[in-house]
């Protein structure tokens, strides 16, 4: 009985000292760790080690070589063209289908839709804008057979450029935004509104000077998470133009196949790069967003 009670009560203390509900995030806190913690560890100590393991300042410093460098500026200026334009598309379209005067029943198809097409990257995304709008897509032989509009000639559009890479970043970026920015239009409170009239404010003044001050925050940081998404992507981009444009996913890409240069520790100081610059713009997506959600709770 005694020894019974003893086990009973180590039990009840091993119990205590491992929470039971902790066992639901095991797995998330094993695969965060085995998936993104150990391997950002990696990343960050190779950038600072040379072949023989000894810590050195060569691989950083071999980033601001020219071709480094114009690759990291082509792929900043793709990210931002990407989540410029994905903020003022998703930020339109949330807007029309929350406060506008589209029937209801479209917010579920949309947001359904947007939950799919956020994900939609990667080789797929890519063979169907080259099936659309490639040489010989469908939308571009349709207005060339029918109007005589070649997209190509008279605009000067390849699907395999700057312009081209940023167009199907779009296909993911406007319902990301579309995503996040839903809840901060729903946040925005009627009352507001109201009192705006009542004091004699036009529509155009009440977004002038109560909501978008408000949305601003979310905006700003909605679209440094766009950026964030669009300097990783990496799949869409090899895929769609292959080694003709030299952005730095395409460039880390064949530096970790050997390719290129054959230092593989470059490699890491290319991502270690990209980790920076990734991880400021999400920094300032969580700072963003908890100063909006002072205003939207």
């Amino acid at each position: 009985m005694a020894s019974d009670s003893t086990t009973t009560a180590q039990t009840a203390g091993l119990a205590k000292r491992l929470p039971l509900h902790w066992i639901g995030v095991a797995p998330f806190a094993a695969f965060t760790l085995l998936f993104l913690i150990l391997p950002t560890m990696k990343i960050v100590l190779g950038a600072f080690q040379n072949a023989d393991g000894a810590f050195t300042l060569e691989n950083i410093g071999g980033l601001f070589t020219p071709s480094i460098l114009a690759a990291y500026w082509i792929s900043i200026k793709i990210s931002l063209a990407s989540a410029l334009l994905g903020c003022l598309i998703g930020f339109a379209m949330a807007t029309a289908v929350i406060l506008g005067g589209l029937p209801q029943w479209i917010r579920g198809p949309l947001l359904t839709f947007s939950g799919v097409a956020s994900n939609f990257a990667g080789v797929p995304l890519a063979f169907a804008f080259l099936a659309t709008l490639g040489p010989m897509g469908l939308v571009t032989v349709f207005l060339r057979s029918n109007f005589g509009f070649d997209l190509r000639a008279h605009l000067g559009f390849n699907l395999l450029s700057f312009w081209g890479l940023t167009v199907t970043y779009l296909f993911f970026q406007i319902p990301l935004m579309i995503l996040i920015i839903t809840p901060a239009i729903d946040g925005l409170k009627r009352e507001w509104k109201e009192a705006a009239s009542i004091l004699g404010a036009t529509n155009v003044q009440y977004w002038r000077m109560v909501a978008f001050p408000i949305l601003l925050p979310s905006l700003l940081g909605t679209m440094a998470l766009l950026f964030a998404n669009a300097f990783g992507a990496v799949a869409t981009a090899i895929a769609l133009t292959g080694s003709s444009l030299n952005i730095v996913p395409i460039l880390l890409f064949a530096q970790i196949r050997g390719d290129v240069l054959g230092n593989p520790h470059l490699g890491y100081a290319l991502a270690f790069g990209m980790i920076v610059v990734t991880g400021v713009a999400n920094a300032l997506y969580i700072w963003l967003r908890a100063r909006s959600e002072r205003w939207l709770r």
